[in-house]
């Protein structure tokens, strides 16, 4: 199946997805301040600009969209027919960036939490992910 948009079109839409404050950041964050966390927002001191950083806790968590970090096994990591050696690169070069970054915070101490956009998209499964990340947070305590 070809592409419905011009190669320009497909450009400027793709131009205007955000990178921060994406809905999924917004609900895990909403969660945290209303359990009582306090965080910092994409913290520039830290390999990868995690998404929230709990220094109390030590802990950095990343919500990861499936399809931008090559989420395995999710339908929403497809990726799409046109251009798909570039989609291959671009997403491959992501998770290692993403896995060098996880592997220096590590090595700083830091305790790593990954949220994906797919286990946050319906109540259900946020109930079920929010009450999985209380229980990593408390236990860091």
């Amino acid at each position: 199946m070809t592409d419905i948009f011009t190669t320009e079109k497909r450009s400027e839409i793709m131009s205007k997805i955000s990178s921060t404050e994406t809905k999924p950041e917004i609900l895990v964050r909403k969660y945290l301040f209303a359990q009582g966390f306090r965080f910092r927002k994409n913290d520039k001191r830290l390999p990868g600009k995690p998404d929230v950083v709990l220094p109390k806790y030590k802990t950095v968590i990343f919500i990861h969209g499936c399809f931008w970090h090559g989420h395995p096994e999710c339908k929403k990591s497809k990726l799409p027919e046109t251009r798909k050696e570039f989609w291959e690169k671009k997403i491959s070069k992501n998770i290692i960036r993403d896995s060098d970054n996880y592997d220096e915070l590590k090595n700083l101490g830091w305790n790593i939490v990954i949220i994906w956009e797919c286990d946050i998209n319906n109540k259900a499964k946020r109930e079920i992910t929010f009450s999985k990340l209380l229980i990593a947070l408390k236990s860091q305590i």
